[in-house]
């Protein structure tokens, strides 16, 4: 009988994942997670985040529950390529703020033979898709979606309630600009489209 060995990740072969959700789900604490086990397996790893991203650190991509990994700050996607040659592990925190180019990054790199994880919300605060999140769902391999709490009646939340009156796509902020919501306690701000 012949020896058939089955895997639970690809072999020989880069590769795509991708953690989304909605604010206070757990998608930074997840892709911290994933690096660690990576480094504990003396992987090269590398890791990203957006230079608007300067909540918690400049340098380290942080969760909201303070775990925190050092990481490298960046202002286009372009700049992972260089950056990453010796890298077998690619972590990208905040995928949403980054342009539509990131999608092509993260192929070029799981292309290359890498292991390329992204972490970023799938859906604005008006709760429409968000790019280039949906692109990057659209070609990974694998993907997660962390749900949160609702904040106005505990059920599991998917969607980020924003609780300001600011109406630009991108606000960078935590718990005193958002909150996370489920289907029925979300309420889409008045200039929806």
């Amino acid at each position: 009988m012949e020896d058939v060995t089955l895997h639970n990740t690809p072999q020989n072969t880069g590769w795509i994942e991708v953690v989304s959700g909605c604010m206070f789900s757990g998608k930074t604490e997840e892709l911290i997670r994933r690096l660690r086990r990576a480094q504990i397996a003396k992987q090269k790893v590398m890791i990203f985040k957006p230079r608007i991203d300067n909540r918690y650190s400049m340098n380290h991509i942080v969760s909201h529950s303070e775990q925190s990994l050092i990481s490298t700050v960046i202002d286009n996607p372009q700049e992972i390529i260089q950056l990453s040659k010796d890298a077998q592990v690619i972590g990208i925190d905040e995928g949403q703020f980054f342009s539509s180019d990131l999608v092509a990054v993260c192929e070029k790199l799981a292309d290359m033979g890498k292991r390329v994880i992204v972490a970023g919300l799938d859906q604005d605060y008006r709760g429409k898709p968000f790019e280039p999140m949906p692109q990057l769902l659209a070609v990974a391999e694998y993907i997660t979606k962390t749900l949160a709490i609702c904040m106005v009646c505990g059920n599991p939340a998917d969607r980020t309630q924003r609780i300001t009156n600011q109406h630009e796509l991108v606000v960078v902020g935590a718990h005193n600009v958002y909150e996370a919501r489920c289907r029925k306690c979300f309420v889409p701000p008045n200039d929806v489209d």
